[in-house]
Protein backbone atom coordinates (compact mmCIF):
# COMPACT_ATOMS: atom_id res chain seq x y z
CA UNK A 1 0.00 0.00 0.00
CA UNK A 2 0.93 3.41 -0.51
CA UNK A 3 2.49 5.80 1.99
CA UNK A 4 1.46 9.02 -0.62
CA UNK A 5 -2.08 8.20 -2.29
CA UNK A 6 -2.10 8.95 -5.90
CA UNK A 7 -4.69 10.60 -7.99
CA UNK A 8 -7.39 7.29 -8.33
CA UNK A 9 -7.59 6.92 -4.71
CA UNK A 10 -7.18 10.13 -3.09
CA UNK A 11 -10.38 10.89 -0.98
CA UNK A 12 -10.93 14.35 -3.01
CA UNK A 13 -14.39 15.27 -1.24
CA UNK A 14 -13.48 16.46 2.12
CA UNK A 15 -9.82 14.93 2.15
CA UNK A 16 -9.75 15.44 5.65
CA UNK A 17 -11.61 12.05 6.03
CA UNK A 18 -9.43 10.22 3.87
CA UNK A 19 -7.60 7.35 5.60
CA UNK A 20 -4.34 5.45 3.51
CA UNK A 21 -2.84 3.26 6.61
CA UNK A 22 -3.02 0.20 6.70
CA UNK A 23 -4.31 -0.71 10.40
CA UNK A 24 -7.69 1.46 9.28
CA UNK A 25 -8.30 0.15 6.02
CA UNK A 26 -7.98 -3.66 7.30
CA UNK A 27 -10.11 -2.81 10.27
CA UNK A 28 -13.46 -1.71 7.93
CA UNK A 29 -12.90 -4.75 5.61
CA UNK A 30 -12.66 -7.04 8.53
CA UNK A 31 -15.95 -5.32 10.07
CA UNK A 32 -17.75 -6.16 7.60
CA UNK A 33 -19.96 -8.64 5.39
CA UNK A 34 -20.86 -7.69 2.07
CA UNK A 35 -18.47 -5.43 -0.56
CA UNK A 36 -19.61 -4.63 -3.71
CA UNK A 37 -17.54 -5.28 -6.69
CA UNK A 38 -17.76 -2.37 -9.57
CA UNK A 39 -16.87 -3.06 -12.80
CA UNK A 40 -17.70 -3.35 -16.72
CA UNK A 41 -19.62 -6.12 -18.38
CA UNK A 42 -20.06 -5.73 -22.38
CA UNK A 43 -19.64 -2.16 -22.30
CA UNK A 44 -21.62 -1.29 -19.70
CA UNK A 45 -21.49 -0.97 -15.69
CA UNK A 46 -22.51 -3.41 -12.83
CA UNK A 47 -22.35 -3.36 -9.13
CA UNK A 48 -22.59 -6.79 -8.11
CA UNK A 49 -22.70 -7.27 -4.56
CA UNK A 50 -20.55 -10.24 -2.95
CA UNK A 51 -19.19 -12.12 0.32
CA UNK A 52 -15.14 -11.31 0.79
CA UNK A 53 -12.60 -12.48 3.19
CA UNK A 54 -8.82 -10.85 3.67
CA UNK A 55 -5.71 -12.35 4.84
CA UNK A 56 -3.32 -9.91 5.23
CA UNK A 57 -2.74 -8.11 2.06
CA UNK A 58 -5.00 -9.99 0.60
CA UNK A 59 -8.85 -9.54 -0.44
CA UNK A 60 -10.67 -13.01 -1.64
CA UNK A 61 -14.10 -13.18 -3.53
CA UNK A 62 -15.52 -15.83 -4.28
CA UNK A 63 -18.52 -17.14 -6.50
CA UNK A 64 -19.90 -19.35 -9.21
CA UNK A 65 -17.91 -20.79 -12.22
CA UNK A 66 -20.25 -19.96 -14.33
CA UNK A 67 -21.29 -15.89 -12.89
CA UNK A 68 -20.46 -13.34 -15.36
CA UNK A 69 -18.94 -11.18 -12.50
CA UNK A 70 -16.11 -14.36 -12.19
CA UNK A 71 -16.12 -14.80 -16.23
CA UNK A 72 -15.13 -11.46 -16.64
CA UNK A 73 -12.80 -10.83 -13.05
CA UNK A 74 -10.29 -13.37 -13.95
CA UNK A 75 -9.63 -12.06 -17.24
CA UNK A 76 -7.96 -9.34 -15.29
CA UNK A 77 -10.39 -6.05 -16.10
CA UNK A 78 -9.68 -3.33 -13.88
CA UNK A 79 -12.41 -3.40 -10.74
CA UNK A 80 -13.27 -1.61 -7.27
CA UNK A 81 -14.33 -2.89 -4.96
CA UNK A 82 -16.10 -1.32 -1.99
CA UNK A 83 -17.23 -1.74 1.59
CA UNK A 84 -19.35 1.01 3.90
CA UNK A 85 -20.55 0.75 7.34
CA UNK A 86 -23.99 2.77 8.13
CA UNK A 87 -22.88 3.81 11.77
CA UNK A 88 -25.24 7.14 12.30
CA UNK A 89 -27.96 9.44 11.28
CA UNK A 90 -26.67 13.17 10.92
CA UNK A 91 -29.41 15.34 11.54
CA UNK A 92 -28.91 19.15 11.52
CA UNK A 93 -30.75 22.15 11.65
CA UNK A 94 -31.69 22.69 8.33
CA UNK A 95 -31.84 20.01 5.19
CA UNK A 96 -28.63 21.00 3.78
CA UNK A 97 -26.80 20.06 6.14
CA UNK A 98 -28.04 16.52 6.80
CA UNK A 99 -25.22 13.83 6.71
CA UNK A 100 -24.55 10.78 7.87
CA UNK A 101 -21.36 8.61 9.83
CA UNK A 102 -19.92 5.91 8.16
CA UNK A 103 -16.53 4.61 7.86
CA UNK A 104 -16.21 2.99 4.06
CA UNK A 105 -13.27 1.26 1.88
CA UNK A 106 -12.23 1.64 -1.53
CA UNK A 107 -9.98 -0.86 -3.06
CA UNK A 108 -8.71 -0.47 -6.92
CA UNK A 109 -6.86 -3.42 -8.70
CA UNK A 110 -6.94 -6.68 -10.72
CA UNK A 111 -8.81 -10.11 -9.66
CA UNK A 112 -6.39 -13.34 -10.43
CA UNK A 113 -7.91 -16.79 -10.42
CA UNK A 114 -6.40 -18.87 -7.31
CA UNK A 115 -5.74 -22.66 -8.93
CA UNK A 116 -3.63 -24.37 -6.28
CA UNK A 117 -6.14 -26.30 -4.25
CA UNK A 118 -4.84 -25.54 -0.68
CA UNK A 119 -4.91 -21.95 -1.14
CA UNK A 120 -8.71 -22.23 -2.73
CA UNK A 121 -9.74 -24.40 0.50
CA UNK A 122 -7.72 -21.91 2.66
CA UNK A 123 -9.66 -18.83 0.90
CA UNK A 124 -12.78 -19.80 0.92
CA UNK A 125 -11.84 -20.86 4.78
CA UNK A 126 -11.22 -17.12 4.86
CA UNK A 127 -14.27 -16.32 3.52
CA UNK A 128 -16.58 -18.24 5.37
CA UNK A 129 -14.40 -16.82 9.16
CA UNK A 130 -15.53 -13.45 7.30
CA UNK A 131 -18.97 -14.40 7.52
CA UNK A 132 -18.58 -16.13 11.03
CA UNK A 133 -15.95 -16.91 12.42
CA UNK A 134 -15.15 -21.06 13.63
CA UNK A 135 -18.08 -21.82 11.33
CA UNK A 136 -16.00 -23.70 9.07
CA UNK A 137 -14.82 -26.18 11.78
CA UNK A 138 -18.20 -27.34 12.13
CA UNK A 139 -19.85 -28.06 9.27
CA UNK A 140 -18.99 -30.21 6.12
CA UNK A 141 -16.41 -29.30 3.78
CA UNK A 142 -16.23 -28.60 0.06
CA UNK A 143 -16.16 -31.55 -2.27
CA UNK A 144 -14.72 -32.10 -5.64
CA UNK A 145 -17.72 -30.94 -7.28
CA UNK A 146 -18.56 -28.05 -5.04
CA UNK A 147 -14.64 -27.06 -5.70
CA UNK A 148 -14.99 -27.32 -9.13
CA UNK A 149 -17.91 -25.23 -9.67
CA UNK A 150 -16.81 -22.38 -7.22
CA UNK A 151 -14.29 -19.81 -8.27
CA UNK A 152 -12.17 -18.03 -5.58
CA UNK A 153 -10.63 -14.96 -7.21
CA UNK A 154 -7.97 -12.91 -5.07
CA UNK A 155 -6.68 -9.03 -5.07
CA UNK A 156 -3.73 -7.20 -3.72
CA UNK A 157 -4.86 -4.20 -1.27
CA UNK A 158 -2.06 -2.13 -2.97
CA UNK A 159 -4.50 0.80 -4.02
CA UNK A 160 -6.92 1.34 -1.79
CA UNK A 161 -8.23 4.36 1.07
CA UNK A 162 -10.04 4.98 3.62
CA UNK A 163 -13.66 7.40 4.32
CA UNK A 164 -14.85 7.89 7.69
CA UNK A 165 -17.52 10.32 8.69
CA UNK A 166 -17.84 10.82 12.55
CA UNK A 167 -19.21 13.53 14.71
CA UNK A 168 -22.59 15.49 14.96
CA UNK A 169 -24.06 18.01 12.55
CA UNK A 170 -22.33 20.84 11.55
CA UNK A 171 -24.75 23.93 10.76
CA UNK A 172 -25.01 27.63 9.25
CA UNK A 173 -23.85 29.75 12.49
CA UNK A 174 -27.20 31.62 12.30
CA UNK A 175 -28.98 28.38 11.90
CA UNK A 176 -28.42 27.37 16.08
CA UNK A 177 -31.03 30.08 17.27
CA UNK A 178 -33.42 28.01 15.44
CA UNK A 179 -35.98 25.71 17.39
CA UNK A 180 -35.25 22.66 16.35
CA UNK A 181 -33.65 18.92 17.34
CA UNK A 182 -30.15 18.29 16.03
CA UNK A 183 -28.14 15.88 16.75
CA UNK A 184 -26.75 12.03 15.79
CA UNK A 185 -29.21 9.18 15.72
CA UNK A 186 -26.01 6.20 15.73
CA UNK A 187 -26.83 2.76 13.93
CA UNK A 188 -25.39 -0.66 14.17
CA UNK A 189 -25.91 -4.22 13.01
CA UNK A 190 -26.80 -6.18 15.67
CA UNK A 191 -27.47 -9.95 15.74
CA UNK A 192 -30.90 -11.23 17.16
CA UNK A 193 -32.13 -14.52 18.42
CA UNK A 194 -31.28 -17.56 15.92
CA UNK A 195 -34.00 -19.57 14.66
CA UNK A 196 -34.25 -23.16 13.53
CA UNK A 197 -33.90 -24.62 10.13
CA UNK A 198 -37.84 -26.23 10.50
CA UNK A 199 -35.97 -29.59 9.36
CA UNK A 200 -33.54 -29.63 11.98
CA UNK A 201 -33.65 -32.66 13.70
CA UNK A 202 -34.27 -32.97 17.51
CA UNK A 203 -30.93 -32.91 19.87
CA UNK A 204 -29.34 -30.49 17.59
CA UNK A 205 -27.85 -27.92 19.72
CA UNK A 206 -27.06 -24.13 18.70
CA UNK A 207 -24.02 -24.18 17.37
CA UNK A 208 -20.90 -22.93 19.35
CA UNK A 209 -20.27 -19.99 16.75
CA UNK A 210 -23.35 -19.15 16.61
CA UNK A 211 -23.84 -18.80 20.38
CA UNK A 212 -20.48 -16.89 20.37
CA UNK A 213 -21.63 -14.39 17.89
CA UNK A 214 -25.38 -13.82 19.71
CA UNK A 215 -23.60 -13.59 23.43
CA UNK A 216 -21.28 -11.10 21.88
CA UNK A 217 -23.39 -9.03 19.71
CA UNK A 218 -26.91 -9.32 20.91
CA UNK A 219 -28.80 -7.14 22.82
CA UNK A 220 -31.69 -8.77 23.70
Amino acid sequence: MKNKPDKKIRVKRIPKRGHYDKETIYNILDAGYICHVGFIHEAYPLVIPTGYGREENTLYLHGSSKSRMMLDLQKGIDICVTVTHLDGLVLARSGFHHSMNYRSVVVFGKATMVEDKEEKIRGLKIISDQILAGRWEEVRGPNEKELKATTLLKISIDQASAKIREGGPGDEEADYALDVWAGVVPLQLVAQKPIDDPVLREGISLAESVKKLYDKKSTS
